[in-house]
């Protein structure tokens, strides 16, 4: 991997676990310094990887780095709390390996722990969620507006007013005992659907960061699996979901970046190895009574990988969107269900739904309204087609909209 790529990536791997262990080390006071010295050592590593080559271990790099910048940080300003003593009097203090132990097991929970905390019940849902792509994903203000729809001014207040509520609360980093952590373990998910969503329907054409995305949130909702405490039903469902659209990864793009529509990519290309762990962690999830979005996200996504008859699956696919509706709305999955109406049972009864959602604004309805409009109304579906390629802010999705205009046109 080159250095332009490497960087970037390692950003997105080791960022939350070193400001995680040194938080977890000097408390919530010194986040916003933690958050500096770690961005810095990045920095840091740009030009010393640039002049001097890369370390054979980019990552212990900077993880060393990270520690030794905070060591020199808290000597230079006396600094003292419950778990650094700092003897001012010495030029070399010494600190014990727990004070900022990078072991793995130590970074595996101060993540854990981080997860939690950050979700804590005294900061609003939103800002939860936003705290957590800021410290354990690494995204900026302006990252997290795209997946919030919002402004980036909007999400960099929330993120201040969040870390000062922490701190004000004087909220530690630790496990909460079991019955917290079911009440905060829904923004913990919500976090990571974030996150594997941002890669995987993500516009960028630097299909190595996208992947970063989706395996990042994988790894995460993977430790919660491992963790006895959050190994749950939908913790399950919710790697499952995961898994089975990681699976066909590879085949949704061509390799000049160009979409790829499911009924039209190579099943071949499709990871059957990750199928059979999306099929595992289904089962896993089926503990339990409450079904959560997750379990049911996770069972359409299933269908789709199924090779049975085209009628038989479809059917399953539109009363999974009908529970799903039920327990939790969203425009989006309204969408999908027409197609799964249209494909079940007829595409005049399918238009009737996806016209009276009235998504003007967004541009997979038009595409939708266009592909429905196809075989039975050439000018309404390039009409929709248009207003869908105006809309979109996708090269890529752009260039798909352009070639279904031009198959209509000829």
């Amino acid at each position: 991997m080159q250095q332009n790529e490497l960087i970037p990536h390692l950003f997105r791997t080791e960022y939350r676990k070193i400001v995680s262990v040194l938080s977890k080390s000097i408390g919530f006071d010194y986040l916003e310094t933690i958050e500096d010295i770690v961005s810095d050592t990045f920095l840091i590593a740009a030009e010393t990887w640039g002049q001097k080559g890369i370390p054979n271990n980019p990552a212990g790099w900077i993880q060393t780095v990270a520690k030794n910048k905070t060591i020199d940080y808290l000597r230079r300003k006396n600094l003292f709390d419950n778990k650094v003593a700092v003897d001012i009097t010495n030029e070399n203090p010494q600190f014990t390996e727990t004070d900022f132990d990078l072991s793995e097991k130590n970074i595996l929970d101060s993540q854990l722990q981080m997860m939690f905390t950050i979700c804590h019940p005294t900061i609003s849902a939103e800002s939860q969620i936003g705290l957590a792509l800021n410290i354990l994903c690494g995204f900026g203000a302006e990252e997290i507006a795209d997946a919030f729809l919002t402004n980036k001014d909007t999400i960099y207040k929330r993120l201040t007013r969040a870390k000062e509520k922490l701190k004000s609360e004087k909220i530690k980093i630790e496990f909460p005992s079991k019955t917290e952590i079911a009440k905060r373990l829904e923004n913990v998910l919500t976090t990571l659907y974030l996150l594997f969503s941002e890669g995987y329907y993500s516009t960028t054409q630097n299909s190595t960061l996208r992947k970063d995305f989706c395996l990042e949130a994988m790894r995460l909702n993977l430790m919660l699996v491992n963790y006895e405490k959050t190994n749950l039903p939908a913790t399950n469902a919710l790697l499952s979901l995961m898994c089975f659209h990681a699976s066909r990864f590879d085949a949704r793009m061509t390799s000049e970046g160009e979409i790829i529509l499911m009924e039209d990519q190579d099943k071949t290309l499709w990871n059957r190895e990750l199928i059979s762990k999306g099929e595992y962690y289904l089962n896993q999830s089926s503990t339990g009574t409450k079904i959560s979005k997750y379990h049911l996200e996770a069972g359409i996504a299933y269908w789709h990988t199924t090779s049975i008859d085209d009628k038989v699956k479809w059917e399953n696919i539109l009363q999974l969107y009908n529970k799903l509706l039920q327990i939790e709305y969203s425009p989006i999955a309204a969408l999908n269900r027409t197609y799964a109406l249209a494909k079940a049972n007829n595409l005049l009864e399918a238009i009737k739904e996806a016209e009276k959602l009235q998504l003007n604004d967004f541009h997979l309805y038009h595409c939708l309204l266009g592909n429905f409009y196809r075989t039975i109304n050439k000018k309404k579906a390039i009409d929709h087609y248009n207003k869908a390629f105006t809309i979109s802010k996708s090269l890529a999705e752009k260039n798909l909209i352009r070639d279904e205009i031009k198959k209509l046109e000829f």
